[in-house]
């Protein structure tokens, strides 16, 4: 039983992973449990300090992946329309392709600035804070998923 533990742990870690790129899956989720799986080995455990602090950040990195494109737009001048537009983007971007998902906020801020009455220049800029913000809410997913994957492998190799 182990054995199959510990292998659908590493598949999970490895979906984690896949997921902090590919929006379809829920990554940092996904890596969480592969830890989680490990943990109720018999071979290997974590402190429960551990776990709760990771948890913490996995709930925390999720909120921040769909807060953050927000908080971009806003940072790079954009208005209510265009912070909302990215957070509307965003939600339905999630419906779409993995393009949807990069999109999705940068189009959606674009269109609240053109409504708020922004010229071509200031809404691109507002959008471009969306993307940003999207780039960096995965740069934090991958940094999340890659913790947990040298956690998992450390724990094997020790």
């Amino acid at each position: 039983m182990d054995l199959f533990l510990i292998i659908l742990s590493g598949l999970f870690l490895l979906a984690g992973l896949l997921g902090t790129v590919l929006p379809v899956l829920p990554g940092v989720p996904l890596s969480y449990i592969g830890i989680i799986l490990l943990h109720l080995t018999s071979k290997y455990q974590f402190s429960t300090e551990f776990l709760i602090v990771w948890a913490v950040i996995v709930v925390a990195v999720q909120l921040l992946d769909y807060l953050i494109p927000a908080w971009g737009t806003k940072k790079w001048g954009g208005s209510k329309f265009g912070v909302w537009g990215s957070t509307i983007g965003l939600i339905i971007g999630l419906f779409a392709s993995p393009v949807g998902i990069i999109l999705g906020p940068f189009l959606g801020a674009l269109i609240g600035e053109f409504i708020a009455g922004k010229n071509s220049w200031q809404a691109m800029k507002s959008a471009f804070g969306a993307f940003a913000g999207f780039l960096i809410g995965t740069l934090l997913k991958l940094i999340v998923s890659g913790f947990l994957i040298y956690y998992y492998v450390d724990t094997l190799i020790a």
